[in-house]
This record gives structure tokens, sequence and C-alpha cells, in this order.
């Protein structure tokens, strides 16, 4: 895999430097100082699709009796490969005792030179200081996943239809592929079609499709009522989730 350094941002955003995992480290630390929490880009999961740079947020809360110091800078690694972040993290207090610290990342599927294979379970390395110089450093003090942006359609017919009769909802499920910067047919997934009445609030769930070797969705359902189609697919440890633009159908 090729290689590119990053150069530091002045908003603040760390670089990202694409190396080699090495051997884990084996955790470490003095006194009472301990991490609580890890948070990645807000919910664990980094979605990266192939057009456009993504920022997202690495935030790690500590406490110690002393309340924290600093931090060092994060590191992120993945299946065969990882991100060592170079600009060090902003600590905040939010109590006497505890600080969260945050970085914010950057990575560009055009310039990083992404591989397919690096999609799946990430972990964050940590090393945080306290005042009374407690510290604790973690290999892997939280995960989250790393994931290839996904698009999903809908469309039914025929439109308008008659009450009673059938309607073919066809689809297209597709992933992000990093190597060639185009999304490519995602087979063997499971994807759900949805149908939300005119006038309701949810959505029910009508059933579960499978996409073919072309990604491809269809299936039939019978018109009962005006109302919209769409396919919700819910992702995996390699793909981000995604929910498909809903088409309205008309029925007589």
């Amino acid at each position: 895999m090729r290689t590119r350094v990053l150069a530091a941002s002045a908003t603040g955003a760390l670089a990202l430097t694409a190396l080699a995992v090495p051997a884990a480290q084996a955790d470490g630390g003095s006194g009472d100082i301990r991490i609580t929490k890890v948070v990645v880009d807000g919910d664990n999961k980094v979605t990266i699709g192939t057009g456009s740079a993504k920022t997202f947020s690495v935030s790690v809360t500590a406490t110690d009796d002393s309340g924290i110091a600093g931090a060092d800078s994060f590191t992120l690694a993945g299946p065969g490969y990882g991100f060592e972040s170079t600009g060090k993290p902003s600590c905040k207090k939010v109590g006497a005792t505890t600080s969260t610290c945050t970085a914010s990342v950057k990575t560009d599927p055009r310039t990083d030179y992404l591989s397919n294979a690096m999609a799946g379970t990430w972990y964050v390395g940590v090393w945080i200081d306290a005042n009374d110089h407690d510290y604790v450093w973690k290999d892997k003090a939280g995960s989250f996943t790393f994931q290839r942006g996904s698009a999903l359609t809908t469309n039914a017919s025929p439109e308008p239809v008659k009450k009673g009769k059938t309607l073919t909802v066809t689809g297209k499920l597709s992933r992000a592929n990093w190597e060639t910067l185009k999304y490519g047919a995602y087979g063997g997934q499971s994807v759900q079609l949805q149908y939300l009445k005119k006038g309701a609030k949810s959505y029910t769930t009508l059933k579960t499709v499978k996409s073919n070797t072309s990604g491809n969705l269809s299936t039939t359902v019978k018109a009962t009522a005006d109302g919209y189609y769409r396919y919700v697919f819910a992702g995996n440890s390699t793909s981000g989730a995604i929910t498909s633009v809903s088409d309205f159908v008309d029925v007589k």
C-alpha cells in the first residue's frame, strides 16, 4: 500500500499518517487515573464514501483525583493498517476530577490511498496524564467501525396503480470501492422494504429482500392505499447503513 503524510490543518484537525500497524504494546499506567469513555464520530461508526473528505472526532473521557493534565496523540489502528494522529488533543474539564480530550481527524479517500481491506473494527490507542503525574496507556481503549459508504435506490411501478393490483418494487444496493473510487454492486445482503401509508407517522416493514450478485433488489406487494415505499439497509461491520429516497405511489 502506498503511504502519504498529511499536513496538519490550521483549524486544529489532526493530520494522519498511514502506516503498517506495529505489534500491540502492553497496557500500562501508574496511580488511580482511569479512562471512562471513548466515542468516535458520535456513534462509534465512521463511514467513508469515494468523493469527498470526512472529518470525524475522537473523544476520550478520563478521571483522576488530581484532575487531568492532558493527552498524547491518539492512535487509530485497523485491519492490517492504521492511522496515527500527529497533533495534540485538546482537553476540557467536565468536572473537578474529569476531563474529555478531543481530536478532529480528517481522511480523504481520493488522496489517502485507502484499501478495502481496511474496513472493519478499529481501535483507539490512548495515553492520558493526570496533574499528580499519574498516567494510563491503553492500546485498545475503545473501538469503532470504519465502514465503506453505501448507496441504495427504490422504484415502485406501475404508477399510478389500481387498488388490489400488484406493485413491483425494485432497487439497487451498492457500496464504495476505495481502491477504484467508484461504487459497485453489493450482493447477498438483506434489505428491508418499508411502507408509509399517506397520512401515517411511521413506516412499517413489509418484508426482507436479498440483493442479487448485481446488487439488484426486486419484490412484489399488493397496492392497498396511497403511500411511500423505501428500502433500508442496516449496514454491517464493513459497510454503512443507508435508507433510500422513498417512492410515492398513487393508488386509484
